[in-house]
């Protein structure tokens, strides 16, 4: 197998915090400390816009679905989450700005198509919001508290999950999964009442928990979370969606996929759901696959320390 190997100078004159494909992988986004996001097309590999408003380090960027139009959500230390809108071709304007929180805003994440324009982002106030699009082109934020009280980290949504006449109505709320400064992934779901609450505390990190993936296909009636932290830990919780209880997701199983030797930044999926990729503190992104007996392997470094 080959492998072509392409490079985008960015120009930044910081560190860069995130880079991110567009759903086409058309256009590529990056943030980085010296208060810019920039975009690119990732075929020419030269800039299209370079966006100035954030007022500190920008953390984190994340593309919309195209099927709203060409939406990118940034996020900094300035407190603040800015929407970006392309007005006409390669020109973006700062659509919406959302400025919720007490502190820095650490992660922002865009909710799956199915459930509307919606947006969440955490915080280091320890709280995390949902804010979604109305009708009438008016914003609606929801604030939910106290999540991680020493600080919110990292964002993932759960997927659409497809509705079958057996299944639970409670399948199919909307759910986030997150991870803190406290340790802790946590479970986030919308009741019947649009009201957001804690549904589980998953606990096996010891130490902040950097980054949260939930996979975004259901693979034989089984979803994952993915999770690592500032230890190395990397964990995979998986739960079975033919459980005959009333609440499919009411049981987590946890495996432990590696430990590194550095802090384990980030975790990814695959779009089929069966590969995750893991970067991690020592400048290394390897790529796990599972197996036919469900076990993950890694494909890409022979010579992983333990």
């Amino acid at each position: 197998m080959t492998s072509i190997l392409n490079t985008v100078d960015t120009s930044h004159e910081d560190l860069i915090h995130d880079a991110v494909l567009d759903y086409y992988g058309s256009k590529l986004a990056t943030c980085s400390s010296d208060r810019s996001v920039k975009i690119f097309d990732a075929n020419k590999q030269i800039m299209i816009e370079d966006l100035r408003r954030h007022e500190g380090p920008v953390w984190q960027v994340a593309w919309s679905h195209p099927m709203f139009g060409n939406y990118l959500a940034s996020c900094s230390y300035d407190k603040k989450v800015i929407i970006w809108k392309e007005t006409v071709n390669n020109k973006w304007s700062p659509f919406y700005e959302y400025c919720g929180h007490e502190s820095s805003v650490n992660t922002v994440a865009w909710a799956p198509s199915e459930f509307g324009l919606i947006f969440s982002c955490g915080s280091s106030d320890g709280s995390i919001s949902i804010v979604s699009l109305n009708g009438d082109g008016s914003w609606q934020p929801r604030k939910i508290e106290n999540v991680h009280p020493t600080g919110c980290t990292s964002i993932s949504w759960a997927p659409a999950f497809p509705q079958e006449e057996n299944q639970s109505s409670n399948l199919n709320a909307k759910r986030i999964v997150s991870g803190g400064c406290d340790n802790i992934v946590r479970i986030l779901r919308e009741d019947q009442n649009g009201q957001w609450i804690i549904e589980h505390n998953l606990e096996g990190h010891h130490d902040w928990v950097r980054d949260v993936s939930w996979s975004q296909n259901v693979i034989h009636s089984k979803t994952n979370i993915a999770s690592c932290s500032q230890g190395g830990k990397v964990i995979i919780w998986s739960s079975d969606l033919n459980d005959s209880s009333n609440n499919p997701l009411s049981v987590w199983k946890s495996t432990v996929l590696h430990e590194f030797n550095s802090v384990a930044w980030h975790v990814s999926w695959s779009l089929t759901s069966n590969m995750l990729a893991v970067s991690t503190g020592d400048n290394k992104v390897t790529i796990w696959k599972e197996d036919h007996y469900g076990k993950y392997v890694c494909i890409n470094n022979d010579k992983l320390e333990s």
